[in-house]
């Protein structure tokens, strides 16, 4: 199969125009009218992500963080977007990434988050509609769901911890009332505080906040805050599973490179 239908497949999944404006989903670089060899499976590209992909034979690298977010003037080694393009042109590997494309997407990020936490009536917290090509997709920015039953705060932040295997979970003061309804959105979530407050959601769950977001909001309902690269780790689960139904043959591999620069003492 060539590389393009894997895309293909990707961007029937996750259509392109989903992404926000100031993204840069897509083909990163590489030839897609070739036949793929394998499917190296990330969140973030670098050079040892990229020399995984050669040892294992794969001409495909498909990551969700996009390795070009702004324009080049030159391509030489003074910096790590610069290196891992060399790095990739040389060896003939394709890099695909799809960002805020899959994060927008119905059954995207934010619905894997979910279904991690065993959330049920998950939906779009604001669902549009944006026209791809003469079709209408439904999509929109994080997701609303309920715990099957009401659970004390403590109970669900120990929840969280355990479904996405974290160190460290950062949290406001512990709320006073049970925890039911959750607005989760994976990576940097703040912008979407205030739409959890207004829908009257008992927690919010995502990837970062900024440090004063935090403020004023105790009892009002329960902040947890992942890490950015902890709420997106289950990214390739969907990879994985767009691409084994178009390529059921291909070899596909999940990066053994810990991509997350922040590690936790």
């Amino acid at each position: 199969m060539e590389i393009k239908e894997i895309i293909a497949a990707l961007e029937q999944f996750a259509p392109l125009p989903l992404q926000e404006s100031y993204d840069n989903a897509g083909l990163q670089c590489g030839l897609t009218e070739t036949e793929a060899s394998g499917a190296l499976l990330c969140l973030d590209v670098t050079e040892e992500v990229l020399r995984e992909a050669i040892d294992l034979g794969c001409n495909l690298v498909v990551s969700h963080h996009p390795l070009l977010f702004h324009g080049l003037k030159q391509v030489a080694d003074a910096n790590l977007v610069q290196r891992c393009l060399r790095l990739a042109l040389r060896n003939d590997i394709c890099i695909y990434s799809a960002h805020t494309n899959l994060d927008n997407a119905e059954d995207g990020v934010n619905f894997r988050m979910a279904e991690k936490l065993g959330l049920i009536d998950v939906q779009l917290l604001h669902p549009k509609s944006v026209a791809v090509g003469a079709r209408q997709v439904k999509c929109g920015s994080g997701v609303l769901g309920y715990l099957p039953e009401a659970e004390d705060s403590l109970a669900f932040l120990q929840r969280v911890k355990q479904a996405f295997k974290v160190e460290a979970l950062q949290h406001n003061q512990l709320l006073e009332r049970p925890v039911q309804s959750i607005v989760i959105c994976g990576g940097a979530g703040d912008f979407l505080l205030e739409d959890a407050i207004r829908a009257e959601a008992d927690a919010f769950l995502t990837g970062e906040m900024h440090y004063h977001t935090w403020f004023g909001h105790e009892q009002e309902l329960q902040i947890a805050v992942l890490g950015h690269y902890e709420s997106e780790q289950y990214t390739r689960e969907i990879f994985r599973e767009v691409i084994e139904r178009v390529a059921p043959s291909l070899p596909i591999y999940d990066t053994e490179v810990l991509t997350n620069p922040i590690h936790i003492l």
